[in-house]
């Protein structure tokens, strides 16, 4: 029996034998079901494919898809605050452990702790069990290589064929122990090395929402480690309040806090960490479009940032472009995804990129979004540069936006639905010469996004809502 397994740098194939392969059918007569979006794994915990069935043999692929010629693979797994986390950790160890793998657990860390420490601890793959932004009865699974970079879409659809395979089995019988190893002190210092030279931040008083989430025990002692006069929101987590009604998708409980705390700025993360919103000392939301301009205009006074330009992706709206280029940096854009943003970034040997929603890659530091890190940049920048995160977020002067979400029931291509193109094409023919229209699933929930940038909010927001009501009746 030869099992198929995948070697770097190429699609080939390379036998592999298994203790537990079934002489059962393949998978080439068969459509391969499509498990990865645009940042991992997700769904309803316990619900296929997040079932432990379906858990277990991905932990068992995963083991399949190493190199060739990796031997006593070593794992790294990560997770934050959900209920659902501890039973998914479990499951996943289980699979990859019946393949030859040896399982280590830091425990509830952010996502790019274990993107980090895999690379640096010398780990075949690292695991992150998170949904992210999404609700705690949500879970999801990220993988990152042994270079602490985001599995490519290539080799996530060699994870799906290998788990589709009906010639093998995963192993059966108890879990393996899965020993605990506490690697945050490594992590914390390695964020400390980005502000060494910046000057003093003793007594800046910062507002930080955790999100009930996995920074809840690094942020609070980060930031303190600095000197920073810290408020802290969001940092009780329970397994069920991940998220609700705070951290990035909801800065309006930080801004609050911001203001009747007097403090100088916030920072919401999300529930796993790897992404960051910001709000001024007016209690005003700072997205990501602001952070790429005021670090990048940072860096390139400093020389540092690499071929004079910034990835980002289509939903960052078009006045960050045109402050960009004023300042003579240029600006790719690429998919949604702060996958893709990274890879779009190593394409080109670029230093920074990142997306509207707060994921933003320092690729001097680490090859993900990272909220920490990122809040450690714009506090350096506001350190050298002597100005406020207000006044550095008002150099960029945005387009209105409006951006519409309706949940769907199935994703189909709108061009096949006469009355959404319809109305879609209506609306290409109002913006045209004057703004943006973007239609797109999202990579992550049963969503249809409308975007719309133009010169005039009410008009937008009225165009959007005609697409949003005919999707609606179609598709809702």
């Amino acid at each position: 029996m030869r099992t198929r397994r995948l070697t770097s740098g190429s699609h080939a194939w390379s036998p592999r034998r298994s203790r537990c392969e079934l002489p059962v059918a393949n998978t080439e007569s068969r459509q391969i079901p499509k498990l990865f979006g645009t940042d991992g794994m997700r769904g309803t915990a316990g619900v296929y494919p997040l079932d432990p069935p379906t858990v277990r043999r991905l932990g068992a692929a995963l083991v399949r898809a190493l190199p060739h010629g990796t031997e006593s693979p070593r794992f790294l797994v990560g997770r934050d605050t959900r209920e659902s986390g501890a039973w998914i950790e479990a499951e996943l160890a289980h699979g990859a452990s019946g393949e030859g793998a040896s399982v280590t657990s830091v425990g509830v860390v952010p996502t790019p702790a274990v993107a980090y420490l895999t690379r640096t601890r010398g780990y075949d793959a690292g695991v992150v069990i998170s949904a992210s932004h999404n609700p705690f009865e949500d879970n999801g699974i990220k993988v990152f290589s042994g270079r602490g970079e985001k599995f490519t879409e290539r080799v996530e659809r060699e994870v799906e064929a290998i788990i589709a395979e009906t010639t093998w089995e995963a192993r059966e019988g108890e879990p393996a122990h899965v020993p605990h190893a506490d690697f945050v002190g490594a992590y914390l210092d390695h964020l400390r090395a980005v502000i060494p030279e910046a000057p003093s931040l003793s007594g800046f008083k910062l507002a930080i929402d955790c999100a009930n989430g996995a920074t809840t025990t690094v942020a609070p002692p980060l930031f303190s480690s600095l000197g920073l006069d810290i408020e802290v929101i969001g940092d009780q987590p329970d397994g069920r309040n991940i998220n609700l009604r705070c951290g990035s998708t909801h800065p309006e409980r930080l801004a609050r806090t911001v203001v009747e705390h007097g403090c100088r700025m916030g920072v919401a993360f999300d529930g796993d960490g790897d992404r960051a919103i910001f709000v001024d000392h007016d209690g005003k939301v700072v997205d990501g479009d602001a952070v790429l301009l005021m670090c990048g205009r940072q860096l390139q006074g400093e020389g540092r940032l690499k071929g004079n330009a910034i990835v980002a992706t289509v939903m960052s709206n078009i006045g960050l472009e045109l402050a960009l280029g004023a300042l003579g940096i240029g600006l790719v854009r690429c998919a949604v995804g702060d996958k893709y943003v990274m890879e779009e970034m190593l394409k080109r040997d670029l230093s920074l990129g990142g997306e509207q929603s707060g994921h933003i890659i320092f690729s001097d530091y680490l090859f993900t979004g990272d909220g920490l890190c990122t809040a450690l940049n714009v506090l350096r920048t506001v350190a050298l540069t002597g100005r406020s995160v207000a006044a550095l977020a008002a150099d960029l002067t945005a387009y209105p936006q409006v951006l519409l979400n309706v949940r769907v029931r199935e994703r189909v291509d709108l061009a096949r639905v006469p009355a959404v193109a319809d109305a879609i094409a209506r609306v290409e023919r109002r913006v045209a010469g004057q703004g943006r229209l973007l239609v797109r699933y999202s990579g992550t929930e049963p969503l249809l996004r409308v975007m719309i940038e133009g010169k005039d909010q009410h008009e937008i927001r009225g165009w959007a809502q005609e697409i949003v009501d005919v999707v609606k009746e179609h598709l809702g």
